[in-house]
């Protein structure tokens, strides 16, 4: 099974072009699932179809499925009970309630849930393909962003020592050992089942058969918002496979005059260059002309649709898509066993050299990298770990940072 998440600066066409894919991909034969996680909910005004939580059959095309995700409805349903559970583990760890209350209040929490959503209806149809409709970059980049870190505060400020919580537990609030020993694990357990359904999200956001499509309008603000993206996914391990520039004007024929004409051609070569600064910096960059009419409804997506793909599939990988992981560890002397060792970690980040970068070493398990305006914290290696970073360099679009053993860190 495919998945493909269409996201852009708002406004540039997102949502039709992935309503306008779905259609196309259900008339080949394959069972599609377009689904949309932006607040807005614009996808039923494409399809021209009254969608809601769970997956409908939109008419007039067998096996196009749509659906929209209430985040704000999940989010006061299983994320309060869930909620109810970290008050409990916080209260039991001496935490005053009302600090417990705000401890658990997190940011983004709907999206993040969105997500969920999104991967149960995944994995719960015959799909062939899933569509996402994601929101506006900003937004998105935060999506897909959410797992890790939220599964990076989990782990960090509940870690999985049920032996030593139930203790405190017990001894905190005075209760019976037993009873407070069956309050953590039922606490334990809905934390653990979230920790799992935040690795299963990630698994599925960095897996090969999941693809990013990026929709761009052909301006110089937002192809330069483009190529920041580009750089943000990738520092996340996600992969773009795909940009799709929107709305290209026609040129008029050379015979043509007039004001009419003249601002045609202008426009159109601006267009065209903002475009060729595009060339080279990631995926392979496809074009859909502007429309005088707005396409919505299946018979207007379809027609879309085959001026974009044409005969070509419209979630086939491109043939020259990053192969293997976007992070790589090797070293580049001794055996790796000894301080004469030296080793270079890789991380894949088309379009960095365009704009700022920045390393920093957190503890002895982190290096934080800021590309683009975005921070991740990349988890070390065991080997890594005992190591001082002494340089790095771009090379192409790789990140090359040089490690070398630590003789105090190594004797640990």
């Amino acid at each position: 099974m495919r998945i493909v998440l269409f996201t852009g600066k708002g406004g540039v066409g997102k949502t039709t072009l992935a309503a306008a894919t779905a259609s196309q991909l259900a008339r080949s034969g394959r069972k599609t699932l377009v689904v949309s996680t932006d607040p807005a909910h614009s996808l039923g005004d494409a399809l021209e179809a009254d969608l809601a939580g769970d997956p409908t059959e939109v008419d007039g095309l067998v096996g196009l499925f749509a659906a929209h995700v209430d985040a704000r409805g999940l989010a006061e349903g299983a994320w309060e009970r869930l909620r109810e559970h970290l008050r409990t583990l916080l209260a039991g760890a001496g935490v005053d309630e009302l600090v417990a209350d705000e401890l658990t209040v997190l940011p983004g929490v709907e999206e993040l849930l969105a997500l969920g959503a999104v991967r149960r209806a995944a994995r719960s149809g015959p799909w062939d393909v899933v569509v996402v409709d994601c929101g506006p970059t900003a937004e998105t980049l935060r999506l897909l962003a959410l797992p890790e870190a939220v599964g990076g505060y989990l782990e960090r400020l509940f870690p999985a020592h049920r032996r030593a919580v139930r203790g405190l537990l017990a001894g905190a609030t005075g209760r019976a050992p037993r009873e407070a020993a069956e309050r953590w694990d039922r606490t334990a357990d809905a934390l653990d089942l979230l920790a799992d359904d935040l690795a299963g999200l990630r698994a599925m956001l960095s897996a090969p058969a999941t693809g990013i499509r990026l929709v761009l309008t052909p301006e110089r603000v937002v192809a330069a918002e483009t190529r920041r993206t580009l750089t943000a996914l990738a520092l996340h391990g996600l992969r773009v496979d795909g940009l799709v520039a929107n709305r290209l004007v026609p040129a008029p024929p050379p015979a043509a005059g007039g004001l009419a004409a003249d601002w045609l051609r202008e426009r159109a070569a601006e267009q065209a260059a903002v475009l060729s600064e595009l060339d080279g910096v990631g995926p392979p960059l496809r074009t859909v002309g502007y429309r005088a009419a707005e396409p919505t409804g299946v018979a207007a997506l379809l027609e879309l649709a085959g001026d974009l793909w044409g005969d070509d599939g419209p979630v086939a990988a491109p043939a020259d898509a990053p192969a293997g992981p976007l992070l790589r560890v090797g070293r580049t002397a001794g055996d790796g066993r000894s301080p004469d060792s030296a080793f270079e970690l890789a991380l894949h980040l088309p379009g960095a050299g365009a704009g700022s970068l920045d390393l920093a070493r957190i503890g002895d398990d982190e290096l934080a990298v800021t590309a683009s305006g975005v921070r991740r914290l990349v988890a070390l290696p065991a080997a890594l770990r005992r190591c001082t970073v002494i340089g790095a360099r771009l090379e192409g679009d790789d990140l090359r940072v040089a490690f070398r053993p630590d003789p105090a860190r190594w004797m640990r």
